[in-house]
């Protein structure tokens, strides 16, 4: 139990060395760190807001837009329900007139046989019932209207379904927002609603709001389109069109130019549900990899099987990033994008088209740079007490349990060391909240070594002999330690998985220290604890 091989001594302080090294550009000035070679880790702990400031930013959400973008969506969709459809054994039902009107929010349909009016009743019902049943989604059956009469269907949306709808585009808006500026999860951003159609953001550490707009307030829209080759491209730049077609130019990596294309989307992108950068496996270069959701994957397999050797334009905020001709059908439910690509290009289109596009069309209304809310005068006390308290943690286990108490000092340093490494490691932020699990993490990590000192007293008072009374000692706690340890590790996971901002903060540094409490507590210190006993082999043991 306390014999350890000099392989698995090494790779104990091996792993302590490790933190150290993570650990240190922390303390190096930023021109020091930047000169180490290329082999070194430079990554530091990132202070939160309330350390060292940041930047704000509040966003308007422009709600209306949300609501005349679904209804616009809503009507595309109930143009593709009445086409024929070979796979579900339906017919195309003509249609005279589709249109919407914004200023009433009502999608008008007028049939051109009257006769037509029960089935496409009964179609477009089916469309817009039930929520997540529907192709669009959404919040149940009452989140549309719809009514026939003469051979017209009109279609509007509740004030119910309005209120709804516009709240959600705000919480999702919040969720885009984060995973755009936050995608690991792990600094300490704060993104909060303010009234019914503001968001407010806080990134510490991050003094250029200008670019935290330019990450923020890119839509991110994207669709898969079909290409019209009727209409002649230079017809179409002046302007002339005809009804639901659309032009829409390549981006500046694709060249001059664009395409004719139908405007209603085939699949969108809110039917991706995961994107990455790679290397081009056709020559040099980058791509974007996507998957579909099932829904999305079906629809792309049955377009691609029916229009072999067409062109799909893929479309990124209103600019074409890829035109591949259709080669096969793809009913993997998968794809890849090429283009002339960067490594920074791919990247910033995977983590667009991954975080999705934002529901809401985000107006600044307010941004800005702050400074530390707390002032250099309370860092500096808060930091005095820390280093206080530990101090009074160290003489105490000193005084107490002598030889030992060194043990356990000398691990406590050690696991403030890993958890400064492994927070570095991650690039981590760290606020008032996440010193406080630091804090409690230490008190933690004492707590296991009174717990296994303790044990071996008792063992040594039964007679035991000091090696004998040490293994049993350890062996005994370890039970009682993994059990505490767990638990919190556990409610640590869960202030992360439901928590935000601070709370995650504190989530992430107990997490972190829990870890590294059990291996320094216990591990470290049966390394040293077994090389005195083993080596000198004392027949006392004052503890």
């Amino acid at each position: 139990m306390l014999q350890f091989t000099r392989i698995q001594t090494a790779a104990v302080l091996g792993l302590v060395l490790l933190g150290a090294i993570f650990a240190a550009p922390n303390f190096l000035k930023e021109e020091t760190r930047e000169s180490l070679p290329a082999f070194l880790p430079k990554g530091t702990i990132n202070l939160g807001l309330d350390l060292q400031g940041g930047s704000y930013l509040l966003l308007g959400v422009d709600t209306d837009k949300v609501i005349d973008d679904r209804m616009r969506a809503m009507m595309g969709e109930i143009r593709r329900e009445l086409r024929p459809n070979r796979s579900a054994g339906r017919e195309r039902i003509a249609i005279d007139n589709l249109a919407y009107n914004p200023q009433t929010d009502v999608i008008s349909l007028r049939l051109r046989d009257a006769g037509d009016e029960d089935e496409a009743e009964t179609r477009i019902r089916d469309l817009t019932r039930g929520g997540l049943g529907g192709a669009l989604g959404g919040i149940g059956s009452r989140e549309y209207t719809v009514s026939a009469s003469n051979g017209r269907i009109d279609v509007s949306m509740t004030p119910e379904a309005k209120r709804a709808i516009a709240s959600k585009a705000v919480s999702d808006s919040m969720v885009v927002v984060r995973q755009r500026i936050d995608p690991a999860g792990n600094r300490e951003v704060s993104i909060a609603p303010q009234g019914t159609d503001r968001i407010v953001v806080q990134v510490p550490g991050d003094d250029d709001p200008e670019a935290l707009k330019r990450i923020i307030n890119r839509s991110g829209q994207l669709s898969f389109h079909r290409h019209d080759p009727s209409v002649d491209a230079q017809d179409a730049a002046a302007g002339l069109l005809p009804p639901g077609r659309i032009y829409v130019p390549y981006t500046e990596s694709e060249g001059p130019g664009g395409l004719v294309l139908f405007e209603d989307p085939e699949v969108t992108g809110d039917m991706v549900v995961d994107a990455s950068m790679s290397q081009n496996t056709d020559g040099g270069g980058f791509q974007i990899n996507f998957r579909f959701d099932s829904r999305g994957a079906r629809r792309f397999g049955d377009y691609t099987r029916d229009n072999i050797g067409a062109i799909f334009a893929i479309v990124l905020d209103e600019q074409i990033i890829s035109a591949p001709r259709i080669q096969s059908a793809i009913t993997q439910g998968s794809g890849r994008i090429t283009g002339n690509f960067t490594a920074v290009e791919a990247a910033e289109t995977a983590l667009l088209i991954r975080s999705g596009a934002l529901p809401a069309e985000l107006t600044t209304m307010e941004q800005r740079s702050v400074g530390p809310d707390l002032g250099r005068d309370s860092i500096e006390a808060g930091t005095m007490a820390l280093i206080i308290g530990f101090a009074a943690v160290i003489v105490y286990m000193v005084i107490s349990y002598g030889r030992f108490g060194i043990y356990a000092d000398l691990a406590l340093i050690a696991n403030v060391i890993l958890i400064a490494g492994a927070l570095s490691l991650f690039g981590s932020t760290l606020t008032l909240p996440g010193i406080a699990g630091i804090v409690l993490t230490i008190g933690m990590a004492v707590d296991a070594n009174v717990l296994i000192f303790e044990r071996i007293r008792e063992e040594l008072l039964n007679g035991k002999a000091p090696i004998n009374a040490a293994e049993t000692g350890y062996q005994k706690a370890w039970s009682a330690i993994i059990d505490a340890n767990v638990t919190t590790f556990i409610a640590a996971l869960i202030m992360f998985q439901l928590g935000a901002g601070p709370v995650r903060g504190f989530a992430i540094t107990l997490a972190v220290g829990v870890v590294t409490s059990v291996f320094t507590a216990y591990v470290l210190t049966r390394v040293f604890a077994g090389g005195y006993l083993l080596s000198k082999r004392p027949k006392e043991l004052k503890l």
